[in-house]
């Protein structure tokens, strides 16, 4: 094998400000371009015809490589004219592929041994190998998980930690058989991981991995870059540096040292620098034609081309990039990345975590005190799924606010609609006006629904009128953080690609704004809730509500429903008390019922002889229930109850599927045996929960947090729905939920939740993997093992903090509790 193929068209953006002018891949590494160094590695395992995917800025990779001829290798260029997808880029390059080759991205740091990579490809007879690696937090990568023979038998691509059943992931790094190539459309959006390699184990085609030793890297953002720069110094991995080695540096051609300097840890000085006297330099990259000046500190510091630093400057930690002044005595504080072109004044002070973009000028003796620590968390990722969570008027300020705006409003268009929403909060007030701001200065129009709940907003999107949708809420189990949430045109989440796009305006900071008279307005929907009660009437069966005459007692939660339900009850003809049915913006958000508030409701239903309690969370999503004994059902049990009351409801719609969570009890699998309705065993999130319901067949999907979706009248849990589809099917079925509740299954479950490091995670699953190989098991969100004996475990990463979730599960309490302790104790063997 002698051709490979380099992937060579990223954007870079998580790497700006580096990359506002130059590619990602010829961002200099070591003082020289990342590419550079995957060219080196080809050359030497005698991979010499190369082939360059070209997209973004293609003009400056062919300038540095030219055919490739001063580098000892062939270089040809294929360009492609929209973004194909990564599979789609090399089919374009097709015509030059009639061999076996290695695809490679421009922008990795390896050196790995491609050699023993193809020996492994061709012994096995494969027609495709993907070089994997182990990580500690496989999270940012793809999956794959093999056979005992390297055979791949699964992709999860970008996992979330209950998918990461393995800590072994997809460099992609791909060794192909030309004939691969035919199974991949021509100019059509196709990824290896989405599409080409899952179509390959569809048709049972020889896919293998082979796990590769040595050092990977995927340099996808400015601390990930950083990390990289100062591996190569501590030689954590093997690469060629031009230089001559001397005792704790690498140096060029034409460097001048004066003698008083000293060096610490390993520096590397490019080509015709020259470093002043009683300068001081650990661990840093200097590169050509750089100057520092007399008494200058450098600690950690990555400097580009042409860069002088001036007598006495101190930095720390820090990115400086081609042709920028660091005046005398400055003082760059750690994190710092300077674009191009910039003119740091003397004496001034730049604190922690600023990133300035090309040509920015600090004037002498200035202190740049607008620090982005708060904000950094924002460098790695903007979105978890369709949500950005962030500390209140902190990490989501004003300024946050209307910069996302603005890049909402660049990734759907000028002249387009976008409605958005809040609760009560001050600080969602606040951050929504913002926001609005942000979209009207780039043309984009609002339709302000004001205080209004979030399956309100859905239902308003299904009108078809606009091109998004933005909710804004104080965060429900974070009360000192602010939740933007935003939907796509039809009311469900955002997709992903599209909050991709999203975060490229926003991280690329080239907001294109509009002109005076092109500027968005902002309206306010008149009928938006006369809709929605619309909606409401027209999926339930009222008359049969209204003619049980229910007695029930509700708890709006200081919540938004207080607006909007109670002019719906009013077609119900029930008898109703109603608790903290206003709304209290000062009052901490939560979706649970205390101890405290149970016991108040359950005294009122008690005495006041009612059938029924409800509780609606505060954002109208989720309902908690109690029956007549004022007895309210834990989540688990509440799910048990009302899918029983669906199935017993529906008898006239099978057959049909339902959806349930991983986590749920097998009490739903008991219950459902009765009646000719599949379960369908989901992910325990509410995104999973309404992907489910894309899915025809599918007429209810319940939730373990009181969240419950009915398709018929929304793809969404709705807690006001809820409240009244519960009061509709006791209705026509003509049960009682404490008859329910002693008459159904029931089985006993146990959790704990087990230490463990973040970067243990990764092996703990794949023991998990090994240790449940030859039981029964559920692959779905963590691994879910069954035993003999009707017991059952799921082994599920924790989110949110540095542990290990282990849900234990059995017929008897004894049973449950035997198990837990069994799992628990081989977590923690594991996790060490």
């Amino acid at each position: 094998m002698n051709k490979a193929v380099i992937m060579a068209g990223g954007f870079g953006t998580r790497l700006r400000p580096l990359t506002t002018g130059i590619p990602k891949p010829m961002v200099p590494l070591i003082n020289v371009p990342m590419m550079e160094h995957i060219v080196n590695l080809l050359k030497s395992h005698n991979i010499t015809d190369i082939i360059s995917l070209l997209y973004y800025q293609p003009d400056v990779i062919k300038h540095h490589f030219g055919t490739g001829s001063n580098f000892g290798i062939s270089m040809n260029y294929v360009q492609a004219a929209a973004d194909y997808g990564t599979a789609g880029s090399v089919r374009n390059a097709a015509e030059l592929l009639t061999d076996r080759f290695i695809i490679i991205s421009g922008d990795v740091l390896t050196d790995f041994d491609i050699t023993a990579a193809l020996d492994f490809h061709i012994q096995k007879g494969a027609k495709a190998t993907i070089l994997l690696t182990r990580v500690p937090n496989p999270l940012q990568f793809g999956i794959v998980m093999t056979d005992s023979d390297g055979r791949i038998t699964r992709f999860l691509e970008k996992p979330s930690w209950g998918e990461v059943f393995s800590d072994t992931i997809n460099t992609g790094i791909y060794i192909l058989d030309a004939d691969v190539l035919d199974l991949i459309p021509y100019q059509r959006d196709f990824d290896f991981s989405k599409d080409l390699f899952p179509l390959m184990l569809s048709k049972e085609m020889p896919l293998y991995g082979y796990i590769s030793s040595g050092y990977w890297r995927d340099i996808g953002n400015l601390n990930e870059y950083q990390i990289a720069s100062m591996d190569v110094l501590e030689k954590k991995v093997h690469i060629t540096i031009s230089g001559e080695q001397k005792e704790s540096c690498i140096v060029g051609n034409d460097v001048s040292i004066a003698p008083t300097a000293q060096f610490s840890g390993m520096v590397v000085l490019g080509h015709n620098t020259t470093v002043g006297d009683h300068v001081k330099l650990h661990n840093c990259v200097i590169g050509n034609n750089v100057t520092i000046g007399t008494g200058a500190r450098l600690t950690g510091v990555v400097l580009w081309d042409n860069v002088i630093v001036g007598e006495g400057a101190s930095l720390t930690d820090d990115v400086i990039c081609n042709n920028t002044v660091i005046g005398a005595d400055a003082t760059i504080s750690e994190n710092v990345f300077i674009a191009e072109g910039c003119v740091i004044g003397s004496e001034s002070t730049l604190m922690p975590n600023i990133k300035l973009w090309p040509r920015k000028q600090v004037e002498a003796g200035a202190i740049l005190s607008r620090s982005l620590v708060q904000e950094e968390k924002w460098l790695r990722e903007l979105f978890t799924d369709a949500r950005i969570t962030g500390l209140s008027n902190i990490e989501v300020n004003p300024e946050f606010a209307a910069k996302l705006g603005s890049a909402i409003g660049n990734a759907v268009g000028v002249n387009t609609r976008i409605v958005a929403s809040r609760d009560a909060d001050a600080t969602s007030r606040m951050t929504h006006r913002a926001l609005m701001s942000g979209l009207m200065s780039v043309g984009v129009s609002v339709n302000d629904l004001q205080v209004t709940s979030i399956p309100q907003t859905r239902q308003e999107l299904r009108n078809g009128k606009a091109t998004a949708g933005i909710h804004i809420r104080r965060s429900i189990r974070q009360h000192d953080k602010t939740d933007i949430i935003l939907f796509n045109s039809d009311g469900r989440d955002l997709p992903s690609s599209k909050a991709k796009n999203i975060e490229r305006f926003f991280f690329g900071e080239d907001i294109k704004r509009v002109p005076f008279d092109k500027v968005g307005d902002i309206s306010f929907p008149e009928r938006t809730s006369e809709a929605y009660i619309t909606r409401f009437k027209e999926t339930l069966n009222i008359e049969a509500i209204a003619e049980k005459h229910f007695k029930v007692l509700i708890d709006y939660s200081f919540g938004l429903a207080s607006n909007i339900f109670p002019h719906i009850l009013g077609k119900f003809k029930a008898t109703v008390v109603s608790m903290n049915n206003y709304m209290d913006d000062s009052r901490p958000y939560s979706d649970s019922t205390t101890d405290e508030e149970a016991a108040e409701s359950a005294a009122v239903i008690r005495s006041l002889g009612y059938e029924l309690g409800f509780k609606i969370d505060a954002g109208a999503e989720k309902a908690a229930i109690a029956d007549e004994r004022g007895a309210w059902f834990s989540r688990q049990r509440l799910l048990t109850i009302v899918t029983k009351l669906f199935l017993e409801s529906n008898k006239h719609r099978e057959p049909y599927s339902i959806a349930i969570p991983v986590v749920a009890s097998q009490e739903i699998e008991d219950i459902a045996s009765e009646y000719n309705v599949t379960v369908v065993r989901i992910k325990n999130t509410h995104s999973a929960m309404m992907e489910s319901t894309q899915n025809k067949d599918i007429a209810f999907a319940g939730g373990t947090r009181g969240g419950f979706i009915f398709p018929d009248f929304l793809f969404a849990s709705d807690g006001m729905f809820t409240v009244a589809k519960v009061m509709e099917m006791l209705a026509l079925t003509g049960l009682k939920l404490s008859d329910l509740d002693k008459s159904l299954p029931r089985r006993y479950q146990h959790q704990a939740n087990i230490p463990c490091k973040w970067e243990n995670k990764g092996s703990v699953m794949r023991c998990a993997m090994e240790h449940s190989e030859h039981n029964k098991r559920l692959l779905i969100d963590g691994v879910k093992i069954f035993d003999e004996h009707n017991n059952s475990v799921l082994l599920l990463p924790d989110r949110e903090k540095a542990s290990f979730i282990v849900i234990a599960e059995s017929d008897t309490n004894e049973g449950a509790t035997e198990v837990m302790n069994h799992y628990s104790s081989l977590v923690l063997d594991w996790a060490k």
